[in-house]
C-alpha cells in the first residue's frame, strides 16, 4: 500500500485537521503495536492516511488541543 496521493490533492476541507488526524493516527496504531501494521508491510503513516481518508476512523480536533 501507497500513501494516498490522490485523495490527499482531492482533499478539499481543511488540510490541517487531516494532516494532524492521519498524524495522530500513525502514533495510535504505532503505540499499539496494531497488527494491521505488519499487513502493510509496516507503513504506519499509509495506513493511518488511509484510515482517515476512507473514513475507517473518525475524527475531531477539539479547540486549543496541542497539534
Amino acid at each position: 500500500m501507497i500513501f494516498p496521493l490522490e485523495q490527499l490533492i482531492g482533499y478539499e476541507k481543511n488540510m490541517y485537521e487531516i494532516t494532524s488526524a492521519a498524524s495522530r493516527r500513525a502514533f495510535q496504531l504505532s503505540m499499539l503495536r496494531d497488527p494491521e501494521i505488519e499487513e502493510h508491510e509496516g507503513k504506519v503513516v499509509s495506513l493511518a492516511a488511509q484510515q482517515v481518508f476512507t473514513g475507517e476512523i473518525e475524527f475531531r480536533l477539539e479547540e486549543g488541543s496541542p497539534v
